[in-house]
């Protein structure tokens, strides 16, 4: 039976729904409980801390099951939550980037482990990393602007300390500030686009917005569409699209590796959660002002990203990141491209856009995972630097390989090309074909790069000499040492593995998925 959050009549006293609210929750208390127990925990048992934040998050995860019916609301205006305008809402599609985020979250956690052991304030990291993830658990059950906007601030602000967390650490330092400075301004436009648009409605809640923009007062038609287009721009530099995608590449370069699969995964996440809401849910009147707007955008971002991809040169330092943040402006392009649709035709194209998420962040977190193996011989995680990788470590290298593969498309990667085949019908259903020829090419150019990184891995060491007198090399470059690789990176790179082989073998398990968890 669906549960009721009332009100006393017109009370401002709402009840709560424990349960519906539960994940976003917990992954907040314990966050609070790792911070106080660091101020007791003796340094050479910081370790703990790590388990209980990934223990928190397994917990906050196992929380979704009683949800899975995916018909709980609380915090509404009326004891009715089937017509209620309610603040907070655990349907389906809820319920999927929940999954999402705090399952990025947790991959996140495990490759940090060695990281606050050996670089990073153990209690500090962990109290941002579960506090960040709280908010972007919050996110998605969000359904006035308000929550919407405090749980994307959430989010995100832990995340900026995150970037800078590396103490001493130059880079580290300019990327934290650059993300700060260009996240609050596009925060501030999206604020004042949010007021814009209470100003023309009177609401804030996302259902009552979408019947409220349909009778606008003439006199506030140009304050609602320039509170319409405000509020897209904070979620729109939020998942990097172009213009707004010029803090990605410097960002992922100076914050710990594990913090830049983050941000590649849970932080997109949470951008492209806002901006579905938002369109979808709450300015379905105004597609034709968003409509276009995100299918230029989409078009724009997918071939900057590539091109970009494209000039990295190999034997630059921090090339594999800085190829992997190219990368993900790439993806976000792809990812924009259902939205756009969902303008033209119907909602069901946002279907397109959960599945391909979800694959791309599975096989992402899994490319981050073999790169922060890499980094721990080769600090400055050069392409170059991962030739030979096979000889060296066959199982890291064959994972990589899948992992780029995915995400170009590629057999045996068969969930990357299942969710490209769907991102580009959405467009073609949508009557975009331009876009969809504009995917066609940036895909074809997005190989390139992707099978120069996986030839790489199988190509013999560059340099793997004897000794003088006939024994092998000691440490060759690039050679065939292998590698000394953490449990907790292990792990990582095998669920990531394991889950990426499952979804090649039966991809419509995500596909049925991402469909179901339509509002």
């Amino acid at each position: 039976m669906t549960p009721v959050t009332a009100l006393a009549g017109d009370s401002l006293v709402q009840s709560v729904d424990w349960l519906t609210i539960a994940p976003p929750t917990l992954t907040a208390l314990v966050a609070l409980v790792v911070l106080v127990a660091d101020l007791f925990v003796p340094q050479e048992r910081k370790r703990l801390l790590g388990w209980t934040a990934i223990a928190g998050l397994t917990a906050a995860l196992a929380l979704l099951v009683p949800l899975r019916a995916g018909d709980r609301s609380t915090f509404c205006l009326t004891a009715d939550t089937r017509v209620a305008a309610c603040s907070y809402t655990a349907d389906h599609f809820t319920l999927v980037i929940q999954l999402l985020v705090l399952g990025g979250a947790l991959l996140t956690a495990l490759l940090s482990l060695t990281e606050t052991r050996d670089r990073l304030p153990a209690g500090e990291y962990w109290f941002l990393l579960l506090s960040s993830a709280a908010g972007a658990a919050l996110l998605p059950a969000s359904r006035d602007l308000a929550t919407l906007v405090i749980a994307l601030e959430v989010a995100s602000l832990p995340a900026f300390a995150l970037v800078g967390l590396k103490r001493g650490d130059r880079m580290s330092g300019e990327a934290a500030l650059k993300f700060f400075l260009s996240s609050v301004t596009a925060t501030a436009v999206t604020l004042l686009g949010v007021s814009f648009v209470y100003a023309a409605t009177g609401t804030l809640h996302l259902t009552e917005l979408a019947q409220r923009l349909d009778d606008v007062p003439g006199q506030l038609q140009t304050l609602a569409e320039a509170g319409v287009a405000l509020t897209l721009v904070g979620f729109a530099f939020k998942t990097a699209a172009v213009p707004f995608h010029f803090w990605v590449p410097d960002t992922y370069v100076g914050a710990p590796l594990p913090v830049a699969a983050y941000l590649s995964v849970v932080g997109k996440a949470v951008g492209f959660t806002g901006l579905i809401l938002v369109t979808v849910v709450a300015f379905p009147s105004y597609a034709d002002v968003w409509g276009p707007a995100l299918a230029a955008l989409a078009a724009l971002t997918m071939t900057a990203g590539n091109v970009a991809a494209l000039r990295q040169l190999s034997t630059r330092a921090w090339s594999a990141v800085r190829l992997l943040a190219w990368s993900s402006v790439a993806q976000a392009g792809y990812l924009l491209v259902p939205i756009a649709a969902a303008a033209y035709s119907s909602d069901d194209q946002i279907g397109a856009t959960v599945a391909y998420a979800l694959m791309y962040a599975v096989v992402n977190l899994g490319a981050f995972a073999v790169v922060a193996l890499v980094a721990r011989r080769h600090p400055e995680n050069r392409l170059a630097d991962y030739r030979g990788l096979y000889a060296a470590s066959p199982a890291a290298a064959l994972a990589l390989a899948f992992f780029l593969l995915n995400l170009a498309g590629l057999p045996p990667g068969i969930i990357g090309l299942f969710a490209k085949v769907t991102v580009f019908s959405s467009a073609v259903d949508a009557g975009l074909g331009w876009l969809a020829v504009v995917m066609g090419v940036n895909v074809a150019a997005g190989l390139y790069y992707y099978l120069r990184w996986t030839a790489l891995l199988f190509r013999p060491p560059a340099a793997a000499h004897g000794t003088p007198d006939g024994g092998p090399a000691a440490a060759p470059e690039g050679g065939t040492v292998p590698h000394t690789v953490p449990a907790p990176i292990t792990l990582a790179i095998a669920l990531t593995a394991a889950v990426g082989v499952v979804l090649s073998g039966y991809p419509q398990i995500a596909l049925r998925f991402a469909a179901n968890s339509l509002f």
